[in-house]
């Protein structure tokens, strides 16, 4: 028999291709997520600014039974695969940290891992189950030692910003926010308090580059009463 050829059947085009406002993922909360760009490549010589957002039911972070949990946490990821985590603070509805990681693959695993246990440890304090953080965490890379100086003075005084909000007494001179690693720092221009609990390890690893160790210190050791910058 000869073989016919088919003819393909033309399908009704109904406008669902292309841009068009209102697509794509919806933000979790209030705010826009964290925009899906490339991150900045990170390199030995790089300290880097993480941000994470918590959802509106997670956001009471400043307690003493979440700041163990978390301390917990933190011991466990602290330096994994060519990632350190060299500081943290607990604000309500977010936390911030300064971090090192060896190329882009330590840092996206060594954040990642600590993404999950920093939600378990809250869930397990607040007794709940479920999502945690609103966005994945956001990233900010520092080059020079100015840049690094500032994020420690950001991450570690963050509560300062917020003092209303946390009580007088971060005001005083030589008074840190207990809801970070500001008791386990060493680069404090004159010492401070309060004193890390006595009798547990640091929950940050100690760092390797240039940056985090000596080159931040050209502009100047920290001082507990500097209030950091937007």
């Amino acid at each position: 028999m000869p073989r016919r050829n088919p003819k393909q059947k033309s399908l009704p085009f109904r406008g669902w291709g292309g841009t068009r406002k209102g697509a794509g993922r919806k933000p979790a909360g209030a705010r826009a997520g964290v925009p899906h760009r490339p991150r900045a490549r990170v390199t030995k010589s790089a300290v880097v600014h993480i941000t994470w957002r918590l959802l509106d039911e997670c956001r009471d972070l400043r307690r003493k039974d979440v700041w163990r949990q978390i301390r917990f946490a933190m011991r466990a990821g602290k330096e994994r695969f060519g990632f350190r985590l060299l500081q943290l603070s607990l604000q309500n509805g977010h936390i911030h940290a300064v971090v090192e990681a060896n190329d882009d693959d330590a840092l996206r695993r060594g954040a990642q891992g600590l993404t999950i246990r920093l939600a378990r440890a809250i869930n397990r304090a607040m007794k709940r189950t479920g999502k945690v953080f609103a966005d994945r965490f956001h990233s900010r890379t520092a080059t020079t030692p100015r840049e690094v100086r500032d994020i420690l003075v950001y991450v570690l005084n963050n509560a300062r910003k917020h003092a209303s909000m946390w009580g007088g007494h971060l005001l005083d001179d030589n008074r840190v926010d207990g809801y970070s690693t500001a008791p386990w720092f060493e680069g404090w221009k004159s010492p401070v308090l309060p004193a890390p609990p006595a009798n547990e390890d640091p929950p940050i690893a100690e760092p390797k580059s240039w940056l985090a160790r000596t080159g931040w210190k050209r502009y100047g050791l920290l001082r507990a009463a500097e209030t950091p910058a937007s």
